[in-house]
Formats: structure tokens, C-alpha cells, sequence
């Protein structure tokens, strides 16, 4: 997929939950939106550069499975919406449930991650607010589960727009009626059960993992629903007010002032 083509899904899915947010918001944050938005398309920006190099190997990939005719998928015929949801699923599970546990229980990974929870005004551009260690780790993930399995191109370009629309959804701040969000969160992340994960501390912070399917973190136990009022973003070991200073941001990873719980 062309550059211009994911920047254009990307500003799609930003704009119209945009819309939605100004309309019927959650939380009315007294904030400035435009430098919030700002911010977190610095770390877009940084992400979008890690994809380019990971879309030259990504390619590379693509052509050798194709060639060769390697993984799970090419060991059984079946429907192509079958082997579509399989697809689907293993990239779902893998690349964004398994390695969002990881990035808060393996503590070097945690630290890279920890500048997604650190927003304090979560919004629809929070979904884009990723250090480029925590991104290339999420990359490594996928293309690992597209060798395995090996998934197609155009499988793997399905999971990408779905994956984008569904983290801009579920971070974005709008009103969504509690028993529409209830029934929706039964097969799918919603917006109201995404946010209980971005709770300023523990245990709502450890929780909702997922990012398509909501099956995940039911299977496992790691499944909060609550009333999203009552969640208090942020986290409680950065400083609130440097949530938008971009150098203290990144260097979060290699910051040793900042001691997790895990430290002795």
C-alpha cells in the first residue's frame, strides 16, 4: 500500500472521530486540541518513517511466501473469507493483544511503552502516540505471524485498515450510550471498554488489551468494564504536566530517574 493511501486512511479515521468527538464528547477536557493533536502526530510522523523501512522487508516477505508457497495457511484449502478471518485473528492475537501484554509485563518493554499511557487527554490522536521503540517491537510481531502463517498481501492489508480504524475508534473521546458499547464489546474493543486501559494506575491499567476482537482478553481474563467516567487518564509514574514535552517523552525509555514497580 502506498504512503499516500495509509496517510489518507489515517486522516479519514482521524477526521471523522474528530467530528464525532466535538459533537458528543465523553470527558470535556479543558485543553488546547490543536497542540494536543500536534504532539501526537510528531510521534506519527516518527512511526510512519519506521513503516517505510519495515515496508521495504515487508515486501521482501510477501514475494518469498508467495514464491514458495510457505506457511500454516498453504497446509489446507478453504474459503477465502475462512482463511481471511484466520488470518485475522492470528494477526490480531499476535501482533496486537500478545505484544500489548508484553509491553506492560517485560519491564524493558514496558518503559517504551509507557508514552502511549502517558497522555493525559486521551483523544481520537491518541491512538497515533507511540514511541518508535514500542512501534518497531509491534512490527516484528506482525511480521512474524505473516511468515508463519503466510498470510497474503492483500490479507495483511485488510488487517492494517482494520487495525488503524479500530484504534482510532476505541481512543477516541465521544459519548457512546452504555448499552450499545455493552452489547458491541461482546466480539469487538468498544471506545468506553478501551479506556478503562488507559486508567492513570493499576489494576484497570493491566486490562483490555486487545484492539479488534475483545475475545482475547475474555479468554485470558484480562476483560474490565466499568462507567468511563470514572477513569483519570494519565499515568501515575510520569509528571502530568510533561504529558506534551516531546524530548522527555522520548527519552522516557532511558530516563533511570523514573523507577517502575518493578525496580529494587
Amino acid at each position: 500500500m502506498p504512503s499516500w493511501q495509509k496517510l489518507l486512511w489515517i486522516f479519514i479515521c482521524i477526521s471523522a472521530n474528530w467530528i464525532v468527538e466535538l459533537i458528543i464528547p465523553l470527558v470535556k477536557f479543558d485543553y488546547k486540541k490543536w497542540k494536543h493533536a500536534g504532539v501526537n502526530i510528531v510521534f506519527l510522523s516518527m512511526d510512519l518513517a519506521i513503516n517505510l523501512l519495515f515496508g521495504v522487508l515487508t515486501l521482501g516477505i510477501f514475494l518469498w511466501l508467495q514464491n514458495n508457497q510457505f506457511g500454516i495457511l498453504h497446509l489446507f484449502e478453504a474459503p477465502i473469507w475462512i482463511e481471511l478471518l484466520i488470518a485475522l485473528l492470528a494477526l490480531d492475537f499476535s501482533a496486537q493483544y500478545l505484544v500489548h501484554y508484553l509491553l506492560h509485563k517485560v519491564p524493558f518493554m514496558w518503559r517504551f511503552h509507557m508514552i502511549h499511557h502517558s497522555d493525559t487527554t486521551v483523544d481520537a490522536t491518541s491512538a497515533t502516540r507511540h514511541h518508535p521503540g514500542d512501534y518497531a517491537m509491534r512490527e516484528v510481531f506482525a511480521l512474524a505471524v505473516v511468515v508463519l502463517f503466510g498470510i497474503p498481501l492483500a490479507y495483511y492489508l485488510f488487517y492494517r485498515m482494520a487495525t488503524v480504524f479500530f484504534a482510532y475508534f476505541t481512543h477516541a473521546n465521544f459519548y457512546m450510550p452504555q448499552k450499545i458499547d455493552k452489547v458491541l464489546s461482546y466480539i469487538f474493543i468498544t471506545p468506553n471498554m478501551h479506556k478503562f486501559h488507559h486508567h492513570h494506575e493499576l489494576p484497570w491499567t493491566d486490562s483490555n488489551y486487545g484492539n479488534i476482537f475483545s475475545l482475547w482478553d475474555r479468554i485470558f481474563g484480562t476483560m474490565t468494564y466499568d462507567d468511563p467516567k470514572k477513569v483519570r487518564f494519565g499515568l501515575d509514574l510520569l509528571p502530568d504536566e510533561k504529558d506534551q514535552d516531546i524530548l522527555y517523552q522520548l527519552n522516557i525509555p532511558f530516563n533511570k530517574n523514573i523507577k517502575l514497580k518493578t525496580d529494587k
